[in-house]
């Protein structure tokens, strides 16, 4: 017998014999129960660590998008701690393009079970018994959600952590990877074992004393939806920026490119990771001031993270200050941003408002077919872009927030995180019953 059962079978018995005689005392008992097993329960999801099925806290709509990645197939599946129960646990599987959820409790006496008729001693023995037959499940267990490895965010050193500067011949070239007004985007290695990308800015488009002062704040914001500053070359022009490289490029680039074929789902998604990465440098009380899909990178299993956060502040004045010509991104900028330079988080929430377009159009130009002078006028007397095709209401309500006249109306990022992740949630709420199918 194992350890869990005596010890479930033990707190029993004392606790109906306390029962009888004490009732205080009997609930005292129950609060040591539940304390021992709960310290139990720990260690035993220690125990499944190992596991290729398990994922431990992930939310149900991150096992969503990780078991509708391409590189899984029908009946592939993960178990993840309950987000709603702190004992149990839940099963999620691919059910072609779907994902079906169930739950998975626990018996007093140890033990588990999707459906009471059948219970297992480990979750290990439930998944080998759902892989053979589904039971009731929508399709039988096949093979464990595949664990797509993050980007790298590391520096490249202990030294560059601290030490900032490299020498630019430690940096090789590869190919490019594209270009903007202010420089372009290399893929390169550094000492020709590490892959990195290379920003180069065009002499001229900002004081390196000012870039530098810039990069000491930049290099403390560290999140996983910031593309992550590894290192720079300042001390001749043009400015090199050494940061992780995203093999994907530009998500404006991969909208119109190998991105076409995205749903709806997986572009909220993108979304919803831009504004986890703005939630943060809210909470940092930092501005980007750039926001549009050209400043976000993508990676493998479509994920996206911000550039280019703050360097727009550092764009010498007559580089930038021509308000209505082409170099200054009018269609991104908030009214009191491009009329009067208040730049804010809220400026850049609506921003992302803009963004929101270009993803579900994507990549379309913002206010197609107005010039820039046309949308500053229109839009500060009440014009909003319509609803573009095939966007849903809830979505473009959302994208009319952003772009509301007072800046402190507009929703935080936080808001708006919360918002995209849980936009489909409505349909897929519920947990699945295995007599269902």
């Amino acid at each position: 017998m194992e350890l869990s059962t005596l010890i479930r079978d033990t707190i029993a018995i004392v606790k109906y014999l306390v029962c009888v005689r004490d009732r205080q005392l009997c609930s005292f008992v129950q609060q040591i129960m539940q304390a021992v097993l709960a310290f139990e329960d720990d260690d035993e999801k220690e125990h499944y660590q190992n596991q290729k099925w398990y994922f431990r806290k992930i939310k149900r709509i991150e096992a969503e998008k990780k078991l509708l990645l391409p590189e899984n197939e029908h009946g592939a599946f993960l178990i993840r701690d309950s987000e709603s129960r702190h004992n149990d646990f839940s099963l999620s599987v691919r059910d072609g393009d779907t994902v079906k959820h169930y739950r998975i409790r626990q018996l007093d006496e140890g033990g588990f079970f999707i459906a009471r008729r059948t219970t297992f001693r480990t979750l290990q023995e439930l998944v080998e018994h759902y892989s053979k037959d589904a039971d009731g499940l929508c399709v039988s267990l096949n093979k464990p959600c595949v664990q797509i490895e993050k980007p790298v965010t590391e520096g490249l050193s202990h030294r560059t952590r601290d030490q900032w500067e490299i020498d630019r011949s430690s940096l090789k070239f590869v190919r490019k990877l594209g270009h903007g007004q202010f420089g372009e985007v290399w893929e390169g290695l550094w000492n020709n074992t590490t892959p990195v990308a290379v920003k180069t800015l065009k002499s001229g488009t900002m004081d390196p004393k000012d870039f530098l002062a810039e990069a000491q704040i930049m290099k403390k914001l560290r999140h996983n939806k910031l593309i992550q500053l590894y290192a720079v070359c300042t001390l001749e022009e043009p400015i090199y920026i050494i940061t992780e490289l995203m093999k994907n490029g530009s998500l404006l680039d991969y909208l119109q490119g190998k991105g076409r074929c995205l749903k709806l789902q997986q572009l909220i998604d993108m979304a919803a990771q831009i504004a986890a990465g703005m939630a943060y440098l809210e909470s940092q009380n930092y501005i980007h001031r750039d926001l549009a899909a050209r400043n976000v990178l993508v990676a493998d299993a479509n994920i996206v993270k911000i550039a280019d956060f703050g360097l727009a502040r550092l764009i010498k004045e007559d580089e930038y200050e021509a308000r209505v010509g082409a170099r200054f991104p009018i269609k991104w900028t908030a009214p009191e941003a491009a009329n009067y330079s208040k730049f804010s988080i809220k400026s850049d929430v609506w921003s992302f408002g803009i963004l929101l377009t270009e993803l579900v159009t994507y990549g379309r130009i913002p206010y197609p077919g107005m010039t820039n002078a046309e949308v500053l006028h229109q839009v500060e007397h009440g014009y909003r872009m319509p609803c573009p095709q095939n966007c849903p209401a809830a979505l473009y309500e959302i994208m009319l927030e952003c772009w509301h006249k007072d800046p402190l109306k507009r929703p935080t990022f936080e808001t708006l995180q919360w918002k995209l992740e849980d936009f489909f949630t409505m349909d897929n709420s519920e947990y699945k019953e295995a007599s269902a199918y």
